[in-house]
């Protein structure tokens, strides 16, 4: 029988007798806050983006009083895609080259470079003029979110006692919920205030918010430490060599073997994520439109009369045979636009808080699951369930009680795999490798996921009609079950230590 002297004491099936949060001293928490607050302001990032995505798009490409309706929305849902793709290639890159950083000069300075690197263009984001400037400080921004994630899970993993490991890692996965849920706060209050009138553009303001976490770097750079792994692997001659080195990695064939196929899993998750799921919000956004519009319309009618209200709606509709409109019109249609504006986003936060909520949980359960009955069976069931709640929710999304049922289960699902990739990846890599390996699987996978929002695009077209959008998840939602197909050949990694 193991003494319960040592926090870290295993029993014979690999598991700790002692709860994993009493296995933490006071700097073992340092490092998970520290490490869980980088990756929720990251993920603050990912969601001021999306939820801000369709705002900026209307406001960067304004059209004209001649414009087609329908043309003109096409254009700016063409250039929300193509923004995205850009944000996900910088991402990318970012993952490889702050990756390899992480592993040649530490976790921590890495981590406050990145840190520093995506509040500064989020916050420049808000003074774009245009679309390729926005695209161009998403880019940036994405260079510094790509290099956050691999620095903070190796850091986490290579300081915490191995029967604490997942469990940490999948609460530093599961706060990152905590990020998108302030994000849909604040888009929720801005679209309240929108409905009211405001000086500066609500998607503007949101970016600016988005620039504050570089404060958390000074808090880094003062009081975190490299772990003791690394520190080890640093000052050892031949390892030192092999830190963070792309050749070393591919050289060897076990790890060539992990990075690929890791590769490969990180793949459906991320497209998945990012090429349907983000999209709900957008989704409901659309679909609720009309009955929006129609009960704002009916609300001013009350006040102004409906012969007035119809020469607005006539204007609204860009109808090309459109009324003049008196000053005092002109006010009405303004206060009309305001509070359609802002109530689409309303409904949309509420959309994108029901993901996070199922997304923390989801997140957290995947890290309890995984040390019970392993990795590899944990990941086959969320991929599975992934893909079924993801279906169910674009095929039948619609009215408000769904947005509360339907949509958590959505997120539960789809986010679960990402506290998966935040467990697994770090234990197919050594200490020298462990920072590249894991951004290599998780970030570089997003070159390819790049191009998702492309494809869907591209299916957008293919299928015409109001429930395009619909179609087009259902069938990119497929993409969940390549992971059922990787899985068989990659390694069981519960109960085993790091590799070094």
């Amino acid at each position: 029988m193991h003494s319960f002297d040592s926090p870290d004491s295993p029993t014979p099936n690999g598991n700790s007798q002692v709860a994993w949060w009493k296995q933490l001293s006071r700097y073992h928490w340092f490092v998970l806050i520290v490490a869980a607050l980088g990756w929720l302001f990251d993920c603050l990032d990912q969601q001021l983006f999306i939820l801000a995505r369709p705002a900026a798009m209307a406001e960067l490409i304004p059209g004209n009083k001649d414009s087609d309706k329908a043309q003109l929305e096409k254009q700016r849902k063409t250039a929300g895609d193509i923004s995205t793709s850009i944000f996900i290639a910088g991402w990318a890159l970012g993952g490889l080259i702050f990756g390899m950083l992480g592993d040649r000069i530490g976790r921590a300075k890495t981590m406050m470079i990145t840190i520093l690197l995506y509040s500064l263009f989020t916050g420049l984001s808000s003074f774009s003029m245009g679309v390729w400037d926005f695209a161009l400080y998403r880019f940036l921004t994405g260079l510094g979110v790509g290099g956050e994630f691999a620095v903070g899970v190796a850091l986490v993993a290579e300081v915490m006692p191995s029967t604490a490991r997942p469990y940490a890692l999948g609460f530093l996965q599961a706060l990152s919920a905590v990020g998108n849920v302030s994000a849909a706060f604040i888009n929720l209050g801005l679209g309240l205030a929108a409905e009211e009138g405001l000086a500066w553009s609500p998607w503007r303001i949101m970016f600016i918010i988005g620039a504050l976490p570089a404060l958390l770097a000074l808090l880094i750079r003062r009081n975190l430490k490299e772990p003791e792994a690394w520190q080890k692997a640093n000052s050892d001659q031949v390892a030192r060599k092999q830190l963070g080195s792309y050749s070393e990695l591919f050289g060897n064939p076990l790890y060539r073997k992990h990075a690929i196929l890791g590769l490969i899993l990180g793949c459906s998750g991320i497209i998945g994520l990012w090429s349907v799921g983000f999209y709900t919000p957008d989704l409901i956004r659309s679909v609720q439109a009309p009955a929006v519009r129609q009960e704002v319309l009916a609300d001013l009618a009350v006040k102004h009369g409906q012969p007035t209200i119809d020469r607005i709606a006539q204007v609204l509709d860009k109808a090309k045979e459109a009324p003049s409109l008196t000053a005092d019109e002109q006010g009405i249609q303004k206060q009309a636009e305001d509070r359609i504006k802002g109530r689409l986003t309303r409904w949309q936060s509420y959309t994108s808080l029901m993901i996070n909520v199922g997304a923390f949980l989801g997140m957290f359960g995947f890290g309890i699951l995984a040390q019970r009955i392993g990795r590899r069976p944990t990941f086959a069931i969320c991929f599975i369930a992934a893909f079924l709640s993801t279906v169910a929710v674009f095929y039948s999304l619609k009215e408000l009680w769904q947005i509360f049922i339907l949509v958590p289960i959505m997120g539960f699902c789809q986010l679960s795999l990402f506290a998966g990739y935040a467990i697994y990846f770090p234990e197919l890599f050594p200490t020298r490798l462990r920072s590249t390996g894991t951004s290599f699987c998780y970030n570089v996978g997003r070159f390819v996921a790049a191009c998702g929002p492309l494809i869907k695009t591209f299916l957008d077209s293919m299928y015409e009609g109001p429930d395009a959008g619909r179609w087009t998840g259902i069938t990119m939602s497929c993409v969940f079950l390549l992971g059922l197909v990787i899985l068989p050949f990659l390694p069981e990694t519960r109960n085993k230590p790091l590799p070094e």
